[in-house]
């Protein structure tokens, strides 16, 4: 999933101690204890993100109704990463942390664990969370769901002679060939995710990926030298068929619509997975400790959760029905007729390792 990406070993040594303090090093804080709303309020002036674009499922605007409500003035400032990107930045900054936070995809949260870079701390209102929705140890909750599927240039493909695709099985058709973009196997979020639901779509399991690893082979030479995407591309027509998360998918179509371009988002009539996104904290940034323990509990309260929604995104309590939305939340979100062939998996059972490795040796031939 490609968007904006996110100490001191305290040996003893005095001199340490204080770099550390003012590095905002990892052995200046407690993670454990109730945040600081006085001290949340300064830290929250500069806030810094990875892979949490303003556009990214309506993070801009939580973040700014989350500084709102708490009388807090914050400047957002985020860089596009992959799930895999902002977990190594968290660790090759550890000395020098910049991010207070990322968002990844659910199956890079034990990633983020084994590699030690969030810390023990869960919000109160994540109690609530299935285990599979947050962190074993702590430092990442599970903040909304998306569907993988994929919009398409219609006169594009018109214009080619191309037919509308609407399956996953469709796009390893020839005529596809160098027209779809998807990002790096093993390393977004959205990638990943979305070739796991290709190989459920394909007859296989989270246990049994050949049927992915057969069906990567046939989509592979319509994929290569292509780049993953946005929206100059998609209106160009250079990228026409593009794979992303539902809710990116309906916020690109209407930013296309506006300029007069039909572009028609799909859910694959083969099936599809939920996919849950995840609002992982930079354990090393506690110099933004409180802050950071304030926003988590945000994007879980009814408010946070709501934001999401209005974008077109499934806030996950929403699913596992501890939350319920008016209808004009939902103003945004594609028919239900559409979802009746989506499954749901646990997604934190496989791991990127695995997946990446599979794909690059089985597939890709690395």
């Amino acid at each position: 999933m490609k968007r904006t990406a996110w100490r001191l070993f305290a040996l003893g040594f005095a001199a340490a101690v204080i770099a550390a303090a003012c590095t905002g090093g990892g052995g200046a804080g407690d993670w454990n204890v109730a945040y600081d709303k006085d001290k949340a309020k300064d830290q929250a002036k500069e806030f810094i993100t990875y892979g949490i674009p303003d556009d990214w499922a309506n993070y801009g605007e939580s973040i700014k109704a989350f500084c709102d409500k708490n009388g807090f003035t914050c400047a957002h400032k985020d860089t596009d990463m992959s799930s895999l990107q902002e977990i190594t930045n968290f660790d090759a900054e550890k000395n020098n942390p910049v991010a207070i936070a990322a968002d990844i995809g659910i199956q890079f949260g034990p990633v983020a664990e084994a590699k030690g870079v969030v810390p023990s701390y869960l919000p109160p209102n994540a109690a609530d969370l299935p285990q599979s929705f947050k962190s074993k140890t702590g430092g990442w909750v599970a903040t909304f769901v998306g569907v993988p599927g994929f919009n398409v240039n219609v006169k594009a493909l018109e214009d080619k002679g191309i037919p509308i695709p609407t399956k996953w099985s469709d796009l390893v058709k020839p005529e596809y060939k160098g027209l779809i973009g998807i990002g790096t196997i093993g390393e977004s979020g959205t990638a990943t995710t979305s070739w796991l639901a290709m190989t459920i779509a394909a007859g296989g399991s989270l246990d049994n990926l050949q049927p992915g690893i057969d069906f990567g082979k046939q989509l592979l030479p319509n994929i290569e030298g292509v780049p993953e995407g946005g929206d100059p591309e998609m209106e160009r027509g250079e990228v026409p068929i593009q794979n992303k998360y539902d809710f990116n998918l309906i916020a690109q179509a209407n930013r296309m619509a506006e300029k007069g371009i039909e572009v028609r988002t799909v859910i694959p009539e083969d099936g599809s997975i939920y996919a849950a996104s995840a609002l992982m904290v930079n354990k090393y940034n506690t110099a933004k400790m409180d802050v950071a323990k304030m926003f988590m509990e945000w994007v879980l309260s009814d408010e946070g959760q709501t934001v999401f929604a209005e974008f077109g995104a499934r806030p996950v309590r929403y699913v596992l029905g501890t939350l319920t939305l008016p209808a004009d939340a939902k103003a945004k979100w594609l028919s239900d007729d559409l979802y009746t062939k989506i499954q749901q998996v646990d997604l934190t059972t496989i791991t990127i390792d695995k997946v990446k490795d599979i794909w690059n040796t089985e597939v890709l031939g690395q």
